[in-house]
């Protein structure tokens, strides 16, 4: 689990630091020197360090004289002055080095440019003398955040530099997820520079933080975590049979789909692994279906409700989401068809939520983001798994999952998501748990196939077994 912090967080601990500034900035700059060396900054090598005023152009000083130290070419071009006394030292340190200081003008020619310029505090948008450096074809090593990107929203409001490498101190900022900081951030260090604690804004979910439960000797399917998936309808026939599957690959000891009755002989010929159920006659539920979907279902552990159901059915799922006293996940088409937090609120037994952007905006009025999927959750007790790139899962904690990638924008891949989280919470992980890991390990399906090719929905509900234990 990493942390990540806001900038206001940021620069409170640096106010409370136990730690001299001086050796905090002298931290820093050691580690942006040793990450420049790293892209292969050395001997004879040209670095042109951009620096700015306050203490990120101070840390800039300090990797400029450890640079000149390795034997690189080393020149400073300042922004302003230094302001502050610390700032000051480490300037005078640097020229007393030998590095060569000027004011911040054209391009010059370079191996490699240390970004210096702004740190976490920057609001607005970068002085032009500043942004006609973006045009330099060097690799950038950004001091904490790319100068011109906002490091609490990841927001770009003009020109911004695109790192190779950002050296963020102490903890990752929001900024570095959030909106543009991924494109800008380019590979993110954390570095240990002497600062204690800080108040997480989120929890960053890493391989440890998700995990996948055991079977022990004795156990059968039914024991094992079963799942039920109520879904269906004409022209929407995949999203259950995915959701379905994704649930047993992730290692359900049964999973059924309960459909429409006209569609049966689809899932019944689809797959041999999977046991079907059929309700009424048509090619929908019809809302007098909801009892005879609660019979069917009631031997599962988990119900999956809404791949595939259609449009139009809020009259059914009103009914299913009042009487199902089992888990829930409520994705797709069900999502659709609730009407706020209020339709959640009451069920006595955890629910999992899994909207896209879209489903959220109409489901809450509010933006996508993770502030407002905490507030949800907040409201309604439903564990929301926001997906996108990165996904939020905001329970009793807030997380964000970065594992997954643009491959994952593909139709389908949403249903195996689904399939996934009722897997392992029916396998015994808590609701917020499960939500976390599935999306983490859905990620990791995601990158392993697209290392090999194009990724389908199909294909990533087959890869997902790769992951269950």
């Amino acid at each position: 689990m990493q942390r990540v912090i806001t900038p206001k967080e940021s620069e409170r601990l640096d106010r409370v630091s136990s730690e001299p500034l001086d050796l905090l900035m002298e931290r820093a700059g050691f580690s942006v020197a040793i990450a420049t060396a790293m892209l292969g900054a050395g001997y004879g090598k040209r670095v042109v360090v951009l620096v700015g005023s306050g203490n990120n152009g101070g840390d800039g000083y300090v990797a400029a004289r450890y640079l000149a130290d390795r034997g690189c070419a080393v020149r400073v071009l300042a922004l302003r002055t230094p302001q502050g006394a610390f700032v000051e030292q480490a300037a005078a340190r640097a020229a007393a080095r030998g590095v060569e200081i000027d004011e911040l003008g054209s391009l010059l020619p370079a191996d490699f440019v240390v970004d210096a310029l702004f740190g976490v505090g920057f609001r607005g948008e970068l002085p032009a003398s500043a942004a006609a450096w973006i045009a330099h074809p060097a690799p950038v090593v950004s001091v904490d955040v790319p100068s011109g990107l906002d490091a609490a929203t990841g927001a770009v409001r003009g020109a911004c530099f695109t790192a190779s490498r950002t050296v963020a101190f102490h903890a990752l900022k929001t900024g570095h997820l959030l909106g543009e900081g991924p494109e800008r951030c380019g590979e993110i260090e954390v570095v240990d520079i002497g600062l204690e604690g800080g108040e997480a804004e989120l929890l960053l979910c890493g391989q440890e933080d998700a995990p996948l439960p055991e079977r022990v000797r004795k156990e059968h399917k039914w024991s094992a975590g079963s799942v039920v998936v109520v879904g269906g309808s004409l022209g929407l026939t995949g999203a259950p049979l995915l959701a379905a599957t994704a649930a047993l690959k992730m290692g359900a000891g049964s999973a059924a789909i309960i459909c429409p009755g006209a569609l049966q002989n689809v899932y019944a010929a689809a797959s041999s692994d999977l046991m079907t159920r059929a309700v009424g006659s048509g090619t929908k539920f019809a809302s007098k279906d909801d009892e005879a979907v609660l019979a069917a279902a009631s031997r599962f552990d988990t119900m999956v409700l809404g791949p595939g159901l259609g449009p139009n059915q809020e009259a059914f799922v009103s009914k299913i989401l009042a009487k199902w006293t089992g888990k829930l996940v409520v994705d797709a088409d069900a999502l659709n068809a609730l009407d706020g937090a209020d339709a959640l609120g009451e069920r006595a037994i955890a629910t999992v939520i899994t909207p896209h952007a879209g489903e959220f905006i109409r489901l809450t009025g509010k933006s996508a983001d993770y502030k407002s999927a905490a507030d949800f959750y907040d409201a309604s007790h439903a564990v929301v798994v926001l997906k996108g790139n990165p996904t939020f899962v905001s329970g009793a904690e807030r997380w964000v999952v970065t594992s997954g990638g643009p491959e994952l924008a593909t139709i389908g891949t949403g249903d195996v998501l689904a399939g996934m989280i009722g897997a392992l919470w029916a396998r015994g992980l808590s609701s917020d748990v499960a939500a976390r890991s599935a999306a983490y390990w859905h990620g990791r399906a995601g990158s392993y196939l697209s290392d090999r090719g194009s990724v389908t929905a199909a294909l990533l509900a087959e890869s997902v077994s790769r992951y269950a234990f």
